[in-house]
């Protein structure tokens, strides 16, 4: 369950909790089960502060019927506000940690959906950013470094910090979910293991890993690649234009 979903959640519960007790109060302090007649700004009144625990005084339960809802109602009022302000509290203290040390956040994660995932920040996956940027397109950057991280959100992008040679780290950015992903590390065993994770979490998601060496490349090629997967390398691509342009 989500933050929000649990915001509603013991929202309903306090409500309910207070309808019992105002309910309750009013219709027992009508039948003179109470030190004071009940009206229901008096039901009202003497809720709240019973679920409060400040407890005036001024008005108070006279009969075993009475004085047995009144603790219901204490008991059921304390653990619903209790349990809402402990868990609620708990789950922002998760969410700030998770800002903090630069990982995706579960808010975040929920409206992860038609995105482009960037893993790694060489040049290729940076220069790919920009101009997802200036299109307004949804796109998350992902990096292991948090100083890399930290930067790119300086800048105004999506970065977060994760393993993408982890399997779990991995699955937090519903990469089964994305329109493309794009590999783009330095380290070539990195790139082949974050392949291998992405074709085990999102198999029908178009992928193109960013190969800087023909070694790479053939690697790559090994792997029994889908349709779904394209190998590029740049170095060859920039060289074969330049071929073209100048001979």
């Amino acid at each position: 369950m989500d933050f929000s979903t649990k915001i509603i959640a013991y929202v309903i519960l306090i409500v309910a909790v207070l309808f019992f007790g105002i309910g309750g109060t009013y219709l027992l302090g009508n039948e003179g089960q109470f030190s004071k007649h009940m009206s229901f700004v008096n039901a009202t009144y003497f809720t709240i502060a019973t679920i409060s625990t400040v407890g005036y005084g001024d008005i108070t339960p006279v009969t075993s019927t009475a004085k047995i809802f009144v603790t219901v109602l204490i008991i059921a009022g304390l653990g619903v506000f209790f349990s809402a302000i402990t868990i609620l509290s708990s789950d922002f203290v998760n969410n700030r940690v998770e800002k903090i040390s630069g990982r995706i956040s579960s808010v975040e994660r929920r409206f992860l959906k038609n995105h482009v995932v960037l893993i790694g920040t060489d040049a290729i996956n940076i220069g790919i950013a920009r101009r997802l940027k200036k299109k307004n397109k949804a796109f998350i950057l992902i990096t292991s470094d948090k100083i890399d991280a930290d930067r790119f959100k300086d800048l105004g992008y999506r970065a977060f910090v994760a393993d993408p040679t982890s399997e779990i780290d991995m699955s937090e950015f519903a990469l089964e979910k994305s329109e493309a992903i794009v590999i783009d590390l330095k380290d070539s065993a990195k790139t082949i293991y974050a392949l291998l994770i992405v074709k085990a979490i999102a198999k029908d998601v178009k992928t193109i890993v960013i190969a800087q060496t023909e070694e790479v490349e053939r690697h790559m090629e090994n792997l029994s690649l889908t349709k779904k997967e394209h190998v590029v390398n740049p170095n060859n691509m920039v060289a074969d234009d330049l071929t073209k342009t100048l001979f």
